[in-house]
């Protein structure tokens, strides 16, 4: 018992020491647990033999693998790396990209990279439509009605048009967006870093409401996206609640609580959701740090499920499962019909796993090694592999035939089987 207590120490804080931690009356914090007393413990294996159990797991042989194919590869101009721009998306397995997915209008793709660079390409071939550059960026891009949305790392709101890149309007919302905004035909929704979720006019960029969540001391340096669904615009906050808002007021139509904190220190409580709800089946599936994996049922405005999990991604629900990547990279499912518990898998512990996605009937998730993995979503075996990088795997969307991956030096590859 002692190794497991010891074990499960090291594994929390040696997941805090990739970790920024934003003080919201200041600047970074520093987290006030002492991390130190890691150096002086010594794990053993059963040979006698030193072990590191915070080591990421070595990857295991496939049989019968499926072949992954490389279709094309770009790179979006920067005269500095990725590290350079990006606000520090602390405890996502480092996930300095985490909202830069790439946006789709029809056969185009849209990416931005921190450097402020904002690009059109066409999706099959990786054919350049446009290039521009605008100020470096905190997030981008989000895509519809005819303009593009991303996010300056100094605060500013920025609408492009799809056509060719050039600007259409610039404001000053005042606070970091660290996510990509949600669009509908009048507004353009925005979650900032300061716990707002604002909502701008989508031809002018004004300003038509605001609602100020209650942010907690100490907070994840991240942001979850919102969604926006029949009227309705969904939202997480750093404090571990679920909002629902009138899209075209911001009224606030109903909300309730992913978890609730539960610990003696500023750490133990930290809760924040990061990722966007899943709406699927008539419930809304949403996960949160240190939290739980909880179902929403709008039509009765409360959780009707919810299990212990941490993760910063939104849960993939695919054939009837519904995968949790928890923030040690590794997964847990369940059916979205009972909610009875499926398969787990601990083949990537520790691998800093980037976001999943469905693809094919699969899961898609990329790796800190460059490497992108395909995962049988019915027993979680894993079916196909290939190494696109020697830079971490951020992110991933897959869409129609391809999977479509941004590493940490913004190099874009379209990947299909």
């Amino acid at each position: 018992m002692k190794y497991l207590s010891h074990l499960l120490i090291l594994i929390f804080l040696s997941s805090c020491t990739s970790m920024a931690f934003w003080d919201n009356a200041e600047e970074e914090a520093e987290p006030k647990e002492p991390r130190s007393f890691l150096d002086i413990i010594t794990f053993w294996d059963n040979g006698n033999e030193e072990v590191d159990p915070s080591e990421p797991k070595t990857l295991n042989e496939i049989s019968n693998q499926e072949e992954l194919i490389l279709n094309w590869e770009l790179t979006l101009p920067s005269d500095r790396s990725a590290a350079d721009f990006i606000p520090n998306f602390s405890g996502k397995g480092d996930n300095k990209l985490g909202s830069f997915l790439p946006a789709f209008i029809g056969n185009t793709i849209f990416i931005a990279n921190g450097n402020g660079t904002v690009g059109s390409f066409n999706q099959d071939s990786g054919d350049e439509n446009w290039v521009v550059n605008v100020s470096p960026l905190a997030s981008g891009v989000s895509a519809g009605f005819g303009i593009l949305i991303v996010a300056g790392s100094q605060g500013q709101l920025i609408c492009l048009s799809q056509d060719d890149g050039s600007t259409i309007w610039s404001v000053d919302v005042g606070s970091e967006i660290l996510a990509p905004a949600a669009l509908d035909a009048k507004l353009v929704i925005v979650k900032t870093s300061s716990g707002e979720l604002n909502a701008y006019n989508i031809s002018n960029g004004l300003r038509e409401w605001s609602y100020r969540s209650q942010l907690p001391t100490l907070t994840l340096r991240g942001s979850s996206p919102p969604v926006i669904e029949e009227g309705i615009v969904y939202a997480a906050f750093d404090n571990g609640r679920l909002g629902a808002f009138q899209v075209s007021t911001g009224f606030l139509v109903w909300d309730g609580a992913i978890s609730y904190v539960e610990g003696t220190s500023e750490l133990d409580n930290m809760i924040d959701a990061d990722a966007a709800p899943v709406l699927e089946g008539g419930l809304l599936f949403i996960a949160n740090y240190q939290g739980q994996i909880a179902a929403f049922d709008p039509a009765q405005r409360r959780i009707v499920w919810a299990e212990e999990a941490s993760s910063f991604y939104s849960p993939i629900i695919s054939k009837g499962v519904m995968a949790v990547l928890e923030t040690d990279s590794t997964f847990k499912t369940y059916s979205t019909k009972t909610f009875m518990p499926s398969w787990t898998n601990e083949d990537y512990y520790l691998r800093e796993l980037s976001n999943a996605d469905t693809y094919k009937g699969s899961i898609v998730v990329g790796d800190f090694e460059g490497y992108v993995h395909l995962i049988n979503t019915l027993n979680g075996t894993t079916t196909s592999r290939i190494k696109l990088t020697r830079s971490p795997i951020k992110s991933i969307i897959a869409r129609a035939n391809n999977i479509y991956i941004v590493d940490e030096q913004f190099n874009l590859y379209s990947v299909s089987h």
